[in-house]
């Protein structure tokens, strides 16, 4: 059974991403695209990389025809999302990209995005959508609120140990590299070519990125105390990947042994062999992230290294790993592409 989906926001890097995804994918077909400031152009026009592919013209999302649909993936800008889904038919799955679903609570919302939730009615049944540990909710999920990349990334790293106690929870230290396309499409001088090349910054420092907000929901859920962690983004110069080094305190063969079972039967997270240290060039492209373990000249300390491609699994193949689920489809159906290198 082919099921009929539409992708609103399709001229960023995430809706280009789902259509390069859905292409390929045998059960599921790209009936509407929207981009409210492109509307009327052929997505060619957009993205000459898609010309080969036989897509519909770009509309405005009033435009759609959610009655002919099964699924929806919103991949807009954070704050978008919320009425725009509220208003939506109820029989309709929806899978958000953005940021507008993923804190269970609306104050939590408020206090790392700066305004108040648009819908707070509908966030009780949002499922967050960190495919490999909500699995179950999935499911059965009409709503399902897509992860921060950077927030997958680490959480991949850090999940299974907070659960496992083979860390501790008090000495929890973050560095991460993302690429330039995390900060998205729009033109932003400090974007610019010139700006960013030959060059590695940390953004959002001292506790201000709000992927801390997902950090502190689960972390401390899983805990089952409060947990903060120490985070620091960097942008680097390469066009899309994630890079997160933590740094633990535990002993390093037990935390790889952690990893290496929970993950074991996963078709999409890989642990290698203790002491080897991931790449981004090895996931990109793909829907894979892999973790590496490495013990530190230190006694009782580690660094576990993790790396997923940001626009994939850390967001549109994570949404159509979701939206398989949600369908009933088998859940790598049209992801276990290789990553692409070099």
């Amino acid at each position: 059974m082919t099921h009929d989906v539409a992708i609103l926001g399709a001229s960023g890097y995430t809706g280009a991403e789902l259509v390069r995804i859905i292409a390929t994918h045998p059960g599921l077909r790209i009936r509407a695209l929207s981009a409210d400031r492109k509307a009327g152009q052929e997505m060619a026009a957009v993205f000459p990389h898609l010309r080969h592919l036989p897509l519909p013209r770009l509309t405005t999302v009033e435009e759609v025809d959610f009655a002919a649909l099964d699924l929806v993936f919103c991949a807009l800008p954070h704050g978008l999302s919320q009425a725009l889904v509220r208003d939506l038919p109820r029989d309709l799955n929806v899978v958000d990209l953005g940021a507008d679903f993923r804190l269970r609570d609306p104050a939590d919302y408020e206090k790392w995005y700066g305004q108040p939730h648009a819908a707070p009615a509908l966030q009780p049944e949002a499922v967050y959508g960190l495919t490999e540990f909500y699995r179950d909710a999935i499911r059965g999920a009409r709503l399902v609120a897509g992860t921060g990349c950077n927030a997958a990334t680490v959480q991949y790293a850090l999940r299974p140990l907070i659960a496992a106690g083979v860390i501790d929870l008090d000495d929890i230290i973050c560095d991460l590299k993302n690429g330039i396309s995390g900060a998205g499409r729009a033109l932003k001088e400090n974007m610019l070519f010139a700006e960013r090349s030959e060059d590695v910054a940390g953004y959002s420092q001292g506790g201000r990125h709000r992927h801390l907000g997902e950090f502190d929901q689960e972390f401390s859920a899983l805990a089952g105390r409060p947990v903060q962690i120490l985070f620091t983004p960097h942008l680097v110069p390469v066009n899309r990947g994630i890079l997160a080094s933590c740094h633990l305190r535990g002993d390093p063969q037990a935390i790889h042994a952690t990893l290496a079972a929970a993950y074991a039967q996963e078709p999409f997270i890989h642990v290698l062999p203790f002491g080897e240290a991931p790449a981004m060039a090895h996931v990109q492209g793909s829907n894979f992230c892999h973790i590496g373990v490495i013990g530190d000249r230190v006694k009782g300390r580690a660094m576990v290294v993790s790396t997923l491609d940001n626009l994939n699994k850390g967001s549109s193949g994570q949404a159509v790993q979701n939206a398989n689920l949600m369908l009933g489809l088998p859940e790598t159906e049209g992801l276990m592409l290789a990553p692409v290198f070099p």
